[in-house]
């Protein structure tokens, strides 16, 4: 994977290749920022950077290693070769295991869920789950930790990373490089780890195995030991402009510049997200649908029905509860900012606007502060495994109050 597969943040780019042309690479740096932004498409292609990089001081390998890494038309780097700086900096010749994510010195660590089959003493680790990694990946580095979960099949499940995956990387990154250049480790959602698996890396990052990079991509590093965080280069990585996404969509994507304009906004930053609202089907327009219909059974008072929309979400995994709940705050937010007719306030697809124009008067300033909290403690109660039937139920009956407020 190149850097040319990464939306925007070019300015990331070239500071992450700066630090390889100036020999000022740090052996721990940590991408931080939203969920979508790019953070693990960087981590990928400058892992894949480095490893198609030598360093300096083990650069000028013998002529009968030129084809060492399946490919000769890219000189070997030597003590006076720099390394090109630019939004194009890493469109070189990769080596065929570096685009197909196998080189034996990329190390991936991600969450992951104890399954039925494993043993009552074995700690899962990312070796486990190897393959839903690589297929994932290669379809684009640009997923969420519910498609991760939903690809093992762990929607009701909290993904953590064990003290065993510590042990495992300590194994892996304790044996010499097989290419005789950099080891690369990827970890994934660092925040996710337990605290045995914390204290492991934080050794493991305070003496580093020989010509080892670390590459944490975070999201909530607030979550990580101090003692960490401290001891890692951090680089925040922005949302990206509506620009940035909308030229992404016509040129990678071929849709409409209308079209692409709509999504863009709606994505907020987001290439994931955009990417999300243009798969056919979407969850979001499950929840579209789930969503009209509890404002419309609301409206009419039909407890009946009501019941059986609580029943109904009740059967979703825990994980899809939440993310219902974060999309019913988003569409009243939405149809709040909606009554003002400002386009600029208004993030919606075309779908959601068309409800919209007739439901957005029964939100309002009586009751968008009432139905903001009323959701939020369903989303803690969601959280805190409450009986999911009784907590939708409950949401439903009060919206009918709470509509009726103008």
């Amino acid at each position: 994977m190149t850097f040319s597969e990464v939306i925007g943040q070019d300015e990331v780019k070239q500071r992450l290749v700066q630090m390889v042309s100036d020999d000022r690479l740090p052996h721990a740096i940590m991408l931080c920022g939203p969920t979508g932004v790019g953070k693990k498409a960087l981590a990928v292609a400058f892992g894949c950077y480095l490893l198609a990089h030598k360093p300096k001081a083990a650069a000028a390998p013998p002529p009968e290693h030129a084809g060492l890494f399946g490919f000769d038309e890219a000189p070997a780097a030597t003590e006076h070769t720099e390394h090109p700086v630019g939004p194009d900096m890493a469109d070189v010749p990769e080596p065929p295991m570096l685009r197909n994510l196998q080189h034996p010195d990329l190390h991936f660590t991600f969450p992951t869920i104890k399954l039925p089959s494993m043993g009552t003493t074995h700690k899962p680790v990312s070796d486990d789950f190897a393959r839903e990694w690589h297929d994932l990946l290669i379809q684009g580095p640009y997923f969420s930790i519910d498609q991760w979960l939903s690809a093992i099949g762990a929607e009701n499940q909290q993904a953590i990373i064990t003290a065993g995956e510590s042990d495992d990387l300590l194994r892996k990154l304790s044996l010499k490089s097989s290419q005789g250049g950099r080891k690369v480790s990827i970890v994934w959602l660092p925040e996710r780890m337990n605290i045995e698996c914390a204290n492991k890396l934080l050794k493991l990052i305070e003496e580093p195995p020989s010509q080892t990079v670390f590459l944490l991509v975070c999201e909530e590093p607030d979550k990580l030991l101090e003692t960490i965080r401290s001891r890692v280069q951090r680089i925040d990585v922005k949302r990206l402009s509506a620009e940035t996404i909308c030229q992404a969509l016509i040129e990678r994507r071929g849709i409409s510049d209308e079209a692409a304009q709509r999504l863009s906004r709606l994505a907020g930053g987001s290439w994931q997200r955009a990417l999300e609202e243009l798969q056919v089907g979407t969850e979001n327009e499950q929840f579209l649908d789930l969503y009209i219909m509890l404002m419309r059974l609301a409206y009419r008072r039909n407890v009946h029905d009501l019941k059986a929309w609580s029943e109904n979400l009740a059967t979703f995994g825990r994980e899809k509860q939440r993310r219902f709940l974060s999309y019913f705050l988003r569409m009243t937010r939405e149809s709040f900012a909606y009554n003002f007719q400002q386009p600029d306030l208004c993030y919606m697809t075309q779908a959601e606007e068309d409800f919209a124009r007739n439901f957005a008067r029964f939100i309002n300033e009586a009751n968008v502060i009432s139905i903001y909290e009323l959701a939020n403690r369903a989303m803690r109660d969601i959280g805190q495994n409450a009986n999911a039937k009784i907590v939708f139920f409950d949401l439903a009956l009060q919206m009918i109050v709470l509509l009726l407020q103008k």
